[in-house]
């Protein structure tokens, strides 16, 4: 089976992304339910998929433990074997499958990639927004000061998991920084990468996800995208999670998982000193990525 990583830094559009491909395959007469797409792979850092393939309780293990049997795991699942996964099961064909991850492309100290390289994937999607308005969603998301949402962005150590209490559904992913995350899966050469844009996504929905499924080999008719694109609409998924909740989003999310949905919202959510800090941190990676931030010779207050 063809496996295709979804990467993004988190709120990036890693999970609306994941919706869209899941609405491909609604059946016409049913409006998606955002708490049961078919999103045809799950996330990389499954703690229950990790256990299911290592028969192993991961809790009893250290994090570099889990992370030296990783690569087994995913290649595993590359491979073909979603006895874990129900859904997953029915959906195992010639279907390219979308695993969602925010680890970032890192390597062990024997060199293998912690993804399991070409062994476990075919391609990459790198998913990246404008850290300006990452940095607000992270925020809410995290339920926490925006100040320290901007530090978290800017901190190479920075890891999802990490707490010293192991046992939660996800396992641990070093994101290193805004920045070093993107860095490190444009500078991987083990897959092949597209890179796709939040706002872009937000300008033209339809042509991003044909670009996805093309790239994963299986382009779609103008009308099956279009739908996909209806059916996903963020006013859609924003009604949802408020009157049922979504399952992703976690307790601590004052403002709900889906919150804005917007392009350039950091302009009325930071401060001068804030969006500074990030552009000073992220700038050379902005330009990189078509977000320029102002040059300070030029800036206005």
């Amino acid at each position: 089976m063809r496996t295709f990583w979804l990467a993004s830094y988190p709120k990036s559009g890693n999970t609306w992304l994941r919706m869209m491909i899941g609405a491909l395959a609604a059946p016409d007469d049913v409006e998606p339910d955002i708490n049961d797409l078919p999103q045809r792979g799950g996330m990389a850092s499954d703690r229950f998929v990790f256990d299911f393939h290592t028969l192993v309780d991961s809790s009893l293990l250290t994090f570099d433990e889990i992370d030296r049997l990783r690569p087994a795991v995913h290649a595993a699942r590359a491979a073909g074997s979603h006895a874990e996964d129900d859904k997953a099961a029915l959906l195992e064909s010639d279907r390219a499958r979308f695993v969602k991850t925010h680890d970032a492309y890192t390597r062990l100290p024997d060199g293998a990639p912690l993804l399991g390289g070409r062994q476990a994937a075919d391609g990459a999607v790198l998913i990246v927004r404008d850290p300006r308005d990452v940095a607000p969603s992270l925020a809410n998301h995290n339920d926490v000061a925006l100040d320290e949402a901007v530090a978290r962005m800017c901190d190479p150590t920075d890891a999802i998991g990490a707490e010293p209490q192991r046992g939660g559904k996800q396992l641990r992913q070093q994101l290193l920084g805004w920045s070093g995350f993107a860095e490190s899966w444009l500078a991987q050469t083990d897959l092949p990468t597209i890179v796709l844009r939040y706002e872009d996504m937000l300008s033209d929905p339809g042509a991003e996800l044909a670009r996805v499924m093309e790239f994963a080999g299986e382009p779609q008719p103008a009308d099956a995208l279009a739908r996909a694109v209806a059916l996903t609409d963020f006013a859609q998924l924003k009604r949802q999670e408020t009157q049922t909740g979504f399952r992703e989003a976690p307790p601590r999310a004052k403002g709900g998982f889906f919150r804005r949905g917007r392009a350039g919202s950091w302009k009325d959510e930071l401060t001068a000193e804030q969006s500074e800090r990030i552009e000073t941190a992220h700038g050379a990676m902005m330009r990189r990525l078509g977000y320029r931030p102002p040059d300070s010779s030029t800036a206005t207050a």
